[in-house]
């Protein structure tokens, strides 16, 4: 049911979005008599702000059609390199250049698409042939496809790994540090060829027990059972994954949006000034950020109500307790896979310390090939996208990778 009333509130949303785009534009057009009329601007600001926030999203686009490589402009295009039910490989092909290290990008799987590291994939595409996990919305996926869980996850990325072939760093942000981390573990216990040079870890909740933040909190004043009860939804009949249990995307907006509701607010207010000043140029940066911020999509049932026992609730893997498949994942095994941990000052999703306890778990790991990075002042985001990102955080993943190729 919680579902169902979503979709009937989507759908009015979309049509009051429509009927508010259509009357802001006839406000703002200089042949209609009412747009000379005292408020007419504020009205129709106020309109178009309406507008943005109700309208529907769908996936959006990377959009990265060029890199500047050593002055010079580069063609690129996406390619798929391998498809699987839940997810896909995607390459992000430069004309003409080869022999760049290859860098496996792990997006979260956590409500949002891909999309969100696209400045993470434009900063690191000069220097790296970049490839990243693009996972599907799970309300796309027909049940025929089977189930999706964390176990499933960590398969995913080695078969990603072995398709990129030998030689390739992996970079995760955020949500996938724990599955990455599991993933150089179980193939370095097998010494497997296809295993990564470095893993970078960005913000990931490797052990929640260490600064815990409110995410945090909220995951361990609950039982098990109140996430199932409450976080799962059904799959409406209008999907092709119809009577999929998932965890729907607009819930994890919602609970993002509630932690900052403020600054939400702020922001959209501050929209709404500069459309009445006609500083276009500064709404639509804003409506760009929340265009992507309010795109997201569903996870599986299986895959969250387990991230979060293992991750949040029980702490399995700084407690030596996690395994995949019934075997044991052990980061002692780790031991040529160079690891950087990277966390924000200001982040209020993973806290300080979080990240920087997988460089500990990884006790047979020298201690050259560790190394961690607080990044001042960078909030979540902050991390893998924005000014910080380029200037200050990106160049020590650049440095870390070709000292460790």
């Amino acid at each position: 049911m919680l579902y169902d009333a979503y979709e009937m509130q989507r759908s009015m949303l979309a049509s009051a979005s429509a009927m508010a785009k259509l009357g802001a534009g006839m406000l703002q057009n200089p042949s209609f008599p009412f747009s000379y009329m005292g408020g007419g601007t504020i009205m129709a600001s106020a309109l178009e702000v309406f507008a943005h926030a109700a309208a529907p999203r769908g996936k959006p686009e990377f959009g990265l059609t060029s890199t500047e490589i050593d002055g010079r402009e580069v063609a690129v295009h996406e390619e798929i390199v391998l498809r699987k039910p839940f997810g896909q490989l995607k390459r992000f092909r430069r004309k003409g250049v080869e022999g760049s290290p290859k860098l496996l990008i792990v997006a979260p799987m956590s409500g949002h698409y891909a999309t969100l590291l696209r400045g993470t994939v434009e900063r690191m595409l000069p220097r790296h042939e970049v490839y990243i996990t693009d996972w599907r919305d799970a309300k796309l996926v027909p049940i025929a496809d089977g189930r999706f869980d964390l176990d499933d996850y960590i398969n995913y990325l080695i078969e990603f790994l072995e398709a990129i072939g030998p030689g390739a760093h992996m970079l995760a942000v955020c949500q996938p540090s724990v599955p990455c981390y599991a993933a150089a573990a179980l193939m370095s216990a097998d010494r497997h060829p296809c295993r990564p040079k470095t893993l970078t870890m960005m913000g990931g909740p490797i052990d929640t027990r260490e600064a815990p933040t409110a995410v945090n909190t909220l995951a361990t004043e609950r039982p098990h059972a109140w996430f199932e009860q409450n976080a799962i939804a059904t799959v409406p009949v209008v999907y092709p994954g119809a009577g999929r249990k998932v965890y729907p995307g607009f819930l994890q907006l919602a609970g993002f949006m509630s932690m900052n509701l403020g600054n939400h607010m702020i922001s959209h207010w501050e929209m709404f000034k500069h459309l009445v000043q006609g500083d276009d140029e500064s709404a639509d940066a804003t409506k760009a950020f929340y265009d992507e911020y309010r795109a997201v999509c569903d996870m599986t049932a299986e895959f969250y109500l387990q991230t979060v026992e293992l991750v949040f609730q029980r702490h399995a893997l700084p407690r030596g307790e996690m395994t995949h498949r019934g075997r044991p994942v052990d980061p002692g095994a780790i031991t040529d896979v160079a690891l950087l941990a990277i966390e924000g000052e200001r982040d209020d999703i993973s806290g300080l310390g979080q990240t920087k306890a997988a460089l500990t778990l990884a006790g047979n790991l020298p201690d050259e090939k560790k190394r961690y990075l607080m990044a001042e002042g960078a909030g979540h985001y902050g991390i893998f996208n924005g000014s910080r990102w380029r200037s200050k955080i990106a160049p020590v993943v650049e440095e870390w990778i070709a000292a460790n190729g």
